[in-house]
């Protein structure tokens, strides 16, 4: 009876749990036994951290309220890449040591025929490098960002979406309250959907996304317009990655320590060189404050637009991915990542899909309706 096992590669997305339904309930139509690896593969790789010895086994008993539980029954990492594991040595320092042989042999110590996959775009070149070393595997998209490749939908960003879009419907209140202009950063470092779709449905003054370089002066002007017509208040959506066509109107000063301590240190970054999350919001309220004369205030969404509960799309779209990949392992499929191209789920080879990001094209319906509805983007 082949063995199956399933492990979380990216951070937490609602309804996870609905991947391992589907993957679960499939298998067991074939006879098939299914484990997970707890914490993507730290299970294996450090078996002694876990009472169990980092496997759960998975079967239709085990998993029955799995489905409408918040968290994820085998856990999920952060980071998911044996190739690079941080050990400290006997001299207390730490390293990175590639332990992608050491995985595969308790791969193979414990009879797993297959391993499938819940990952990010990050991850999905270290699932090709095990699948480049003879792993047999399936991954399964999933990203709040909507940014993979070859999919036109990923798994946990309808429920992103909706828990965002309620989200900015209360920045909206809270900023007629206060009479202010609420500046929202949502999760977008490459990728505009989030910001763009949530926007749309909050009728957001301005949607600033990294697709679309916006000028200041088009944002002010779009709000001054309604700040004159006695409205007290207005509400700009702005992705993480979103970026000024003109030069900042003052250098950002940059922490010594924090430059020293991250390679990603610029002077465009200023506080935030380590934790980029804020950035954009905090430089967006002040520059238009300035400009408006009217009090705004920068809030930051970040991980809790993880928060919301899981939608029906998105379980339904769980279970079908895990669904389908234990429909491509029964038909000798490795090395593949299920897609949703409408109305049906495919299979791509992984090679298509890494290093590669779904980005807002110019034509995008989305962008049309946004500016149909009078929504500055800022271009």
């Amino acid at each position: 009876m082949p063995r199956i096992a399933i492990n979380l590669g990216g951070g937490f997305v609602p309804g996870v749990n609905a991947v391992i339904t589907g993957t679960v309930l499939a298998a067991a139509e074939l006879g098939w036994d299914v484990v997970g690896i707890h914490d993507g593969f730290e299970g294996l790789l450090f078996r002694d951290h876990y009472p169990d010895g980092g496997l759960i086994h998975l079967s239709s008993a085990s998993i029955n309220n799995a489905i409408s539980s918040s968290g994820p029954v085998i856990g999920t990492a952060a980071k998911l890449d044996p190739f690079r594991v941080r050990t400290v040595t006997e001299e207390n320092q730490v390293e990175e040591v590639d332990r992608s042989d050491e995985l595969l042999e308790l791969i193979r110590r414990h009879n797993i025929d297959a391993v499938i996959s819940v990952v990010g775009a990050r991850a999905l070149s270290v699932v090709l490098k095990l699948h480049r070393k003879a792993l047999r595997v399936v991954a399964i998209p999933e990203s709040v960002e909507n940014d993979i490749a070859v999919t036109q939908l990923s798994f946990g960003f309808n429920s992103a979406l909706s828990w965002t879009a309620e989200m900015l419907d209360q920045a909206r209140e809270a900023g007629r309250s206060a009479r202010r202009v609420g500046v929202v950063e949502v999760v977008g470092e490459h990728s505009g959907w989030l910001a763009l779709q949530a926007g749309i449905a909050a009728c957001a003054d301005a949607i600033l996304i990294p697709e679309i370089p916006y000028r200041l002066e088009k944002v002010a002007a779009k709000l001054r317009s309604k700040l004159d017509g006695r409205a007290s208040h207005g509400l700009i959506v702005v992705a993480e990655g979103a970026q000024s066509s003109t030069p900042q109107s003052e250098p950002a000063t940059v922490n010594p320590l924090k430059a020293s301590l991250s390679p990603l240190a610029t002077s465009s970054q200023g506080e935030h060189v380590i934790e980029q999350s804020g950035s954009a919001a905090k430089r967006l309220a002040r520059e238009l404050q300035r400009l408006l004369g009217h009090e705004t205030y920068p809030l930051v969404l970040g991980q809790l637009i993880k928060a919301g509960r899981t939608t029906a799309v998105d379980r339904q779209l769980g279970i079908a991915y895990g669904a389908a990949a234990i429909r491509a392992l029964h038909e000798n499929r490795s090395g593949v990542m299920t897609a949703f191209e409408p109305p049906e789920l495919k299979f791509v080879p992984l090679s298509e899909a890494i290093n590669k990001i779904r980005t807002v094209p110019a034509n995008s319906l989305f962008l049309q309706t946004a500016r149909s509805l009078g929504i500055c983007l800022g271009d």
